[in-house]
């Protein structure tokens, strides 16, 4: 080991562990915010009389064009300063706008509450990723970024547990706001539990000095590199279908296959926390193992893992029964979510520590856009145009036209393995040479 490095990576311990259970926790209240539209999407289109395509603009690109694109100069910001600051500021601005959802009277409110949650949110993930990085060094930042990214999973499993049965035994406004209140706290003892670390500590050229980059060089730096572009696309065709699926899951169990709240509350947010949680713990451990030695690991984990999810997603959307279709479910739970500790990692690992922000934000950028901006937008206008045709399946052939999403987010990442491979070749010749 390089003994310019010894100081900081004795770092890596106690302090990097509770930072990193800090950091998930926060997102898991980020996931938890919002996945409530969605989790109570019934009672509140009963409420509100809303239709699927106002619910899945409100979900998808209304949220969307804040979350993403407010991503990056926050992203900017946070490479220059103090980004546990800016995460703890981001956590108590959408915690706020969370309370705000429960209060809105009518769509307008609700869509101007959802937007202050995206420009909340967008400051919570971005800088999550470059202070998981510079606290955990390489070879351990696969199974970090795993147990980080589990925080979707718990989220997701509390808002349908905690939000459903709030939503069952009072009413959805009350969960908006009490999930709200708890977000602000959580701000404050995240603001005073960890401390910021340096930058770039951990890596073998930390010791290097360079030039802070402009913010532009960074985008053209990202959208020049086929690796970068290829898993930011992969994984937004992969997120156009979680998302997409996902924002009308509890909506169509209930409509379609006949859960109540109090159901959904304990069968599908146990489906959640195991399925989600295992593809994310299974996931960052297979990348820690396999990506050191074969770099195109961090692009066939995931390809491999959606073509076996599909043929069980297919099996959940045809289901004649709840509890058939939540077994079904399962599987793709699971293996739908192993594309984001790979596109995390091999991102992180691509760029500079300088760069790490940006980057990070650029990635959700564009998966973001395409997965959680489209999917839900395009399911539910799907769901309201078949609804003449189909008033009782509407929601059900909506998420089968899913389908040939699994194909092309597979074949992009199958082509990104390939673009690893080659660059893996071309590198071992160089230094052969």
């Amino acid at each position: 080991m390089n003994n310019a490095l010894a100081p900081a990576r004795s770092g890596y311990g106690s302090r990097a562990w509770i930072a990193l259970y800090m950091l998930c926790g926060v997102y898991v209240l980020n996931f938890l915010d919002r996945s409530l539209l969605s989790i109570l999407a019934k009672p509140i289109e009963d409420t509100l009389h809303l239709s699927d395509g106002q619910l899945g603009l409100i979900g998808g690109l209304y949220f969307a064009l804040f979350y993403c694109f407010i991503a990056i100069p926050v992203g900017w910001f946070a490479d220059r300063s103090n980004r546990v600051n800016v995460l703890s500021l981001a956590c108590a601005l959408w915690s706020v706008a969370t309370a705000c959802c429960g209060l809105a009277a009518n769509y307008g409110q609700l869509v101007l509450a959802r937007m202050a949650v995206g420009v909340g949110e967008a400051g919570g993930v971005p800088p999550s990723y470059a202070l998981i990085t510079d606290f955990f060094p390489p070879g351990h930042r696969g199974r970090a970024l795993g147990i980080y990214n589990v925080g979707p999973a718990i989220g997701t499993a509390i808002g349908i547990a905690f939000g459903a049965s709030i939503a069952a035994a009072f009413n959805w406004r009350d969960a908006f706001i009490a999930i709200g209140i708890i977000g602000v706290f959580a701000a404050v003892a995240f603001r005073f539990s960890v401390r910021e670390p340096p930058r770039g500590g951990l890596d073998e050229r930390s010791g290097q000095a360079t030039i802070s980059p402009s913010f532009w060089a960074t985008v053209r730096m990202f959208f020049s590199r086929r690796t970068l572009l290829l898993v930011a696309l992969g994984s937004g065709a992969t997120q156009f279908i979680t998302y997409g699926a996902g924002n009308f899951t509890t909506l169509f169990l209930m409509r379609e296959k006949g859960m109540t709240l109090h159901q959904v509350a304990v069968y599908y947010a146990l489906v959640v926390a195991v399925g989600m949680s295992a593809g994310m713990l299974i996931s960052g451990k297979l990348i820690d193992r396999f990506a050191p030695r074969s770099k195109p690991a961090y692009a066939t984990i995931p390809a491999l893992s959606l073509l076996l999810a599909m043929p069980f997603y297919l099996g959940f959307v045809w289901a004649p029964t709840w509890p058939l279709a939540l077994l079904l479910l399962l599987p793709p739970m699971c293996l739908n979510y192993s594309y984001l500790s790979a596109a995390v990692a091999l991102v992180q690992e691509e760029v500079r520590p300088d760069q790490r922000v940006v980057s990070g934000a650029l990635l959700l950028l564009v998966m973001n856009f395409i997965g959680l901006g489209l999917g839900p937008t395009y399911v539910g206008a799907a769901s309201d145009f078949l609804r003449a045709a189909h008033p009782g399946h509407s929601l059900q052939i909506a998420l089968f036209t899913l389908t040939p999403f699994y194909l092309v987010a597979i074949l992009i990442f199958f082509y990104l393995a390939r673009v690893l491979r080659d660059e893996q070749r071309l590198q071992a010749g160089v230094i052969a040479v």
